[in-house]
């Protein structure tokens, strides 16, 4: 692991990365390498837990495209220096803004969308200039494996390299100096990440999770409403991290919306055959999330199969904060509903939890939807729709507080992987003669004069 950061560290010294052409060349030979070899990065990942084609390039390969585009598009304007005003204590000085890659990066990704959550910040990183150690999760391995193959095959390990491996590898990557650590996955484990990196005051982006709450309002388009949160919280199986975690819906529509769920859930077939669903990554998830379920509690599906590694679409009810569903994410294809009598109580009891990665409202009343935004602390989120968000690159993405800390996708991702360099330029032929001795009270007058302005 030394020897590598060692290399990467020589090679970023070089100054090769700083050049935008050269940052736009391995770009581009990145998007080559993943379109030429999409069919063997379906194959890997349906081996994994039978995420369809569809899937993946839907909800993977097209985001990491997208983000490529973006990037070869906007790099030479994030990258310039941008003038700022000079007070008049500094005249006739001139002063800028000027942005730089941090240095060697270690991206973590995380198993549920392994090819997203691997190469988006990969991408962030070589567009802002850094070299980067890519470190899949091993959850996945035959995609972990692809990724390895092809990255290792195709480029100079001293700019960017995939480290294959478990916590061991992890834990020994973590005990180097990194320039940067960008780490996707679970809260716990973000922890222990960023008590490493504060060994070496490495800056770090974590990318984590949380309970991501749904409000649903008496007064919304309840069919619309339903289509959605049922698209979003059973893509993937539930393995995705901004996923509804949980339900909170009006009293008086409870019922209508529970029938209307189990509707929807029946009329999109959700079986691996249809091509619309996925295994539980392992058995070890499965029968975590076995655990979740209270058979008391189970209005509709709940069926395990542990011989195909699934579990239906579930939906429960009579939930409460109590629960022990509730205590943390959820993270797969189970649905917990909470009614209420009192919305403000409701947003009031969603901002006594840790603050979660997303939040959803589904109303057509502009004052709740404003409350419920405004309100609650959190991430990223939509009004009356959910997951899609992630979609748009021109929003940052990223947690807050207890779900994470730093924002990526887009130019939110070049600054991520950048530091931004403050320059006073000033020219030699004239100078205040104010900040030399000697001092006097006539003086200190206009300094106080010239820093109110």
């Amino acid at each position: 692991m030394k020897k590598i950061i060692e290399a990467q560290r020589d090679f970023f010294k070089s100054g090769t990365t700083r050049n935008i052409s050269f940052r736009k060349k391995q770009l581009k030979k990145l998007r080559n390498l993943l379109k030429d070899n999409e069919d063997r990065l379906c194959e890997a990942i349906h081996a994994d837990f039978s995420k369809s084609e569809f899937a993946t390039v839907a909800t993977e390969l097209e985001i990491i495209n997208k983000d490529i585009r973006i990037a070869l598009a906007s790099m030479n304007d994030w990258s310039k220096r941008q003038r700022v005003s000079t007070n008049l204590l500094n005249f006739p000085a001139k002063s800028y803004i000027v942005p730089e890659p941090l240095g060697v990066s270690l991206v973590i990704g995380a198993w549920n969308y392994p090819y997203q959550l691997s190469l988006a910040p990969a991408i962030a990183a070589i567009a802002a200039g850094c070299t980067v150690i890519v470190k899949p999760s091993e959850i996945p391995g035959r995609t972990s494996a692809l990724m390895a193959e092809l990255i290792n095959n195709n480029f100079n390990p001293e700019f960017f390299t995939v480290v294959e491996g478990g916590v061991p590898e992890t834990t020994e990557l973590l005990q180097q100096k990194f320039d940067k650590i960008f780490f996707t996955g679970s809260t716990g484990v973000g922890k222990i990440v960023y008590k490493a990196a504060a060994e070496h005051l490495t800056p770090v982006t974590l990318e984590l999770g949380g309970k991501s709450p749904a409000f649903v309002t008496g007064d919304c388009n309840l069919k619309m409403t339903v289509k959605r949160l049922i698209w979003g919280k059973f893509l993937n199986a539930g393995q995705t991290c901004i996923a509804p975690d949980y339900i909170l819906v009006d009293e008086k529509i409870e019922d209508r919306f529970l029938e209307l769920c189990v509707k929807e859930i029946e009329k999109r077939k959700y079986e691996i055959d249809n091509n619309n669903y996925v295994q539980i990554i392992n058995d070890a998830n499965l029968e975590r999330l076995s655990s979740m379920i209270d058979p008391e509690k189970v209005f509709f599906g709940g069926k395990i199969d542990r011989v195909k590694r699934t579990i239906s679409p579930t939906l429960l009810s009579n939930v409460s904060f109590e629960d022990t569903i509730m205590e943390d994410e959820i993270f797969g294809p189970l649905l917990p509903v909470i009614s209420y009598t009192d919305l403000d109580k409701a947003i009031e009891q969603v901002k006594s939890l840790h603050r979660p990665l997303s939040c959803y409202v589904f109303s057509s009343n502009n004052k709740v939807k404003r409350d419920v935004m405004e309100q609650i602390s959190f991430g990223g989120g939509a009004i009356n729709e959910a997951v899609m968000q992630i979609t748009n690159p021109n929003l940052p993405f990223g947690g807050v507080g207890s779900s994470g800390m730093g924002k990526y996708h887009g130019e939110a991702g070049f600054r991520t992987f950048s530091h931004y360099k403050g320059i006073l330029s000033k020219p030699t032929w004239f100078e205040l003669n104010i900040k030399y001795a000697p001092l006097s009270n006539s003086k200190l007058w206009w300094i106080r004069k010239v820093f109110k302005l």
